[in-house]
């Protein structure tokens, strides 16, 4: 402690005071006591010791670093308090707290650092990629881009479950030693060695500042992935793991943390649906479409309650006459965002997230209710089927043969005028539930059509066992006929496979119907060797449900 006069000058000082500053007791007395502790360093800590000095002021504390005689640094903290009026004078204490600052220093790296890895955690991870990302940081210098490699070990789970966790841990300390060596090797004769940071589990992250591009970080994947390909010997366990890595570079302006780790986190899950083991580079387009598909996801329920589907529908016509016998109903989503989508946009979404139950039970009504509406405006024709395509979840999600009751009563449609198309896969694999309901569903007199026949895995033998009545034969058959007239010699083993087909379904009494018929070649071809009904372009495009009263026409679908 020491006794401070008004004009900042030391009058005494106690034998700690000049132990602490290693100047003798005697020689601090005269002496600038701002200058012994550094007040005047910067503006605002001058300005208020000198209020303190004048009286305007209750009290400064403040920390300082002090270099002291013999080399080293010294933290200490400066607290000037005045005294009494009478004194004319100012008390000034100076307490060393370099064994505290030290205190903190530990427990920060150790808030700060993962104890397994003894990498920056996740942490400090996220405080230095914002201070990278903050303007000052890459306006002064540097090429102001930033890069990240984010990656996590494929396959370590089952180690840690089968091993132990204590394998895990070792294993994990393991790989951040090579990322580490990865990091020094990419950085030297550079700028800054990239920061290497355990994220949590097996996730890790290299954190490249001033990046020169994306050919960097990608000789740094691909050192990493090399790195990890040799083998752990763990205390006699030898282990050999990889890694799938997302690769992300941009220009720091405009970039926030939580953009730059979403896209690399996207980036990841590339790689490893990519097949693992692998580092991808983010791209803008990929991501755009995962969004699109993200958002029509999530949008699919509300929109069947706002009512943004509507059914559009394609005649089936029989090849001998040219007559509408059915049609296909084909759902279309209007959406207020995307505009019209055709169903290979959202039907797999549908069928992931079960929403497809509540779709197909709306089309199903829809179509059954237009379908029963044509037969009552025209009493004196044949009636014309409908066909609704049922997605296989249906059958396990729903009661789908319940549905199909209510619908048909409700709507007053007689069986025999639904006819609902499964795919080939999911037919042939039907068992137990879906089997009993397929079987129901025919006993009721509603027809089953397998779609896309001849794309799966056709067990023949399994499918005599079916309540099927229909095939549909898929459209990259047909397509093979299509160069008749062209100058093209046609492929006859294309006719052949095709007229094979047509005869053993004909042989198990089943009808038949091609899809994707679009040339008048192709349809006399498909007439030649017994195809029942046809469908594509040729005779109509899917149209809105006011457009089929006028296909009806015999003479309508007649291919010209």
């Amino acid at each position: 402690m020491a006794l401070v006069d008004r004009e900042g000058l030391v009058v005494t000082a106690n034998e700690t005071m000049g132990s602490l500053l290693a100047t003798g007791t005697g020689a601090l007395a005269g002496k600038a006591a701002a200058d012994l502790v550094d007040l005047s360093s910067d503006a605002r800590t001058w300005h208020a010791y000198r209020e303190v000095l004048r009286g305007r002021q209750a009290r400064l504390r403040c920390t300082r670093r002090l270099k002291h005689p013999d080399g080293h640094s010294l933290w200490v903290q400066v607290t000037v308090t005045p005294l009494p009026e009478t004194e004319k004078a100012v008390l000034l204490s100076v307490a060393d707290i370099g064994a505290r600052r030290e205190l903190q220093a530990q427990l920060r790296h150790l808030q700060m650092h993962d104890p397994v890895t003894r990498l920056p955690n996740r942490t400090l991870f996220f405080e230095r990629l914002s201070a990278v990302l903050e303007v000052e940081s890459y306006e002064e210098s540097g090429t102001g881009r930033v890069g990240l490699c984010y990656l996590d070990l494929d396959g370590f789970k089952a180690i840690n479950d089968t091993l132990g966790h204590r394998v895990g841990d070792r294993l994990l300390a393991a790989v951040a030693e090579r990322l580490t060596a990865c990091a020094d090797e990419a950085g030297y004769a550079r700028a800054a060695t990239p920061l290497v940071a355990r994220l949590g589990g097996d996730e890790f992250a290299l954190l490249v500042e001033d990046s020169t591009g994306t050919d960097q970080l990608a000789e740094l994947a691909e050192s990493v992935l090399k790195a990890l390909q040799a083998p752990f010997d763990l205390a006699g366990q030898r282990l050999s793991v990889s890694a799938s890595i997302g690769v992300v570079e941009r220009h720091a302006a405009g970039t926030t943390a939580t953009g730059l780790m979403q896209a690399a986190d996207t980036t990841l899950y590339w790689a490893k649906a990519d097949g693992k083991g692998r580092w991808t580079l983010f791209d803008p387009e990929r991501n755009a479409h995962r969004m699109t598909r993200q958002a029509l996801s999530s949008g699919l329920r509300p929109a069947i309650e706002r009512g943004e589907f509507a059914l559009e529908y394609q005649p089936l016509v029989g090849m001998e006459d040219g007559r509408v016998r059915g049609v296909e109903a084909l759902v279309r989503w209007h959406h207020p965002q995307f505009g019209t989508l055709t169903p290979n946009r959202f039907i797999g979404l549908a069928e992931e997230d079960g929403s497809i139950v509540q779709l197909g039970r709306w089309a199903l009504k829809s179509a059954c209710r237009q379908a029963r509406r044509w037969q009552l405006e025209r009493p004196d024709e044949p009636p014309i089927f409908v066909s609704v395509n049922v997605a296989v979840r249906q059958v396990w999600d729903s009661d789908l043969v319940a549905d199909v009751a209510g619908t048909l009563a409700e709507t007053g449609l007689a069986p025999h005028l639904l006819q609902l198309e499964l795919t080939e896969s999911a037919v042939m694999g039907s068992a137990g539930r879906p089997l009993q309901a397929l079987q129901a569903l025919s006993d009721m007199g509603v027809r089953i059509a397998i779609d896309d026949f001849g794309t799966g895995y056709s067990n023949l033998a399994y499918l005599s066992r079916l309540p099927v009545s229909v095939l549909k034969l898929d459209g990259s058959f047909v397509r093979g006929f299509q160069y008749e007239g062209t100058g093209v010699h046609p492929n006859p083993a294309d006719e052949v496979i095709v007229e094979a087909m047509i005869q053993l379904a004909h042989r198990l009494g089943l009808t038949v119907t091609a899809e994707c018929v679009e040339t008048s070649a192709q349809a006399s071809r498909l007439r030649r060797i017994g195809c029942d009904t046809g469908q594509g372009w040729l005779y109509s495009r899917p149209v809105p449900p006011d457009r089929i009263s006028e296909l009806v026409d015999p003479e309508a679908c007649h291919p010209s």
